[in-house]
């Protein structure tokens, strides 16, 4: 089935090792399963994007360390990596298309909010907000999908990720080596959350301190997009 346009912004976030991208994936191949025109698009994009690659740099710490540089600096890298995809993706919502993206702007929200004072967090977020959606003027989100696990498990979990080739054969990079980082990401996305009614959170851990399987998650993605879009995804 086809979708009138325009389409729809659908965002995957998430704390370190929530599943990001493996929701991002499942859900994208149940909206081709199901013949509803979609795109997708992963950020940042570290190989196939100047800024992205700039990014990626930064997170192996080729520029300093995490309290080394500026966050209104590292901001920027991201955000411009995002406007140069901007054309592309108002093209696929002009024509109707579900568009899933893997982390988006809501990142750069909490990952550099982190980094100021509680006092300056408001501010710097007002901030970002206005590059984002104003200058860089890359379209909003209609649906942020935010997957939170706890970041005493995401700290562990992120530990037993794979190497991975933008960090030069690293597992982890520098914010994800901080656990005080963490926490405070953890608490700017909590914030973002309940401040934005488009947003919905997934918990992926369960009651009994474990993490849901991504099957389970996934069908409850599911779920919220199909109430989301009034689609029928069975």
């Amino acid at each position: 089935m086809s979708v009138a346009s325009p389409g729809k912004l659908i965002v995957i976030e998430g704390t370190d090792g929530s599943g990001k991208k493996t929701q991002a994936d499942l859900l994208v191949a149940t909206l081709k399963e199901t013949k509803i025109f979609s795109q997708y698009i992963d950020f940042p994009r570290y190989y196939h994007s100047f800024y992205g690659s700039l990014f990626a740099r930064y997170l192996k710490g080729e520029f300093g360390g995490l309290e080394e540089v500026d966050p209104h600096l590292v901001a920027l890298m991201p955000a411009l990596d995002r406007m140069t995809a901007r054309d592309e993706m108002n093209g696929w919502l002009s024509d109707g298309a579900i568009v899933v993206a893997n982390r988006y702007a809501p990142s750069n929200m909490a990952h550099q909010t982190a980094k100021v004072s509680p006092e300056e967090r408001e501010g710097f977020l007002a901030w970002l907000e206005e590059m984002e959606y104003a200058i860089n003027a890359i379209p909003r989100e209609d649906l942020v999908i935010f997957l939170y696990v706890p970041a005493e498990y995401s700290f562990e979990l992120t530990k037993n990720k794979e190497q991975r080739e933008y960090l030069s054969g690293k597992k982890i990079d520098i914010q994800e080596e901080n656990f005080e980082y963490q926490k405070a990401s953890e608490s700017v996305y909590l914030s973002l959350a309940e401040k934005n009614d488009h947003w919905v959170t997934i918990r992926c851990i369960d009651a009994a301190g474990e993490m849901r399987s991504r099957e389970d998650i996934h069908q409850e993605i599911r779920t919220l997009v199909a109430q989301h879009l009034e689609i029928d995804l069975v």
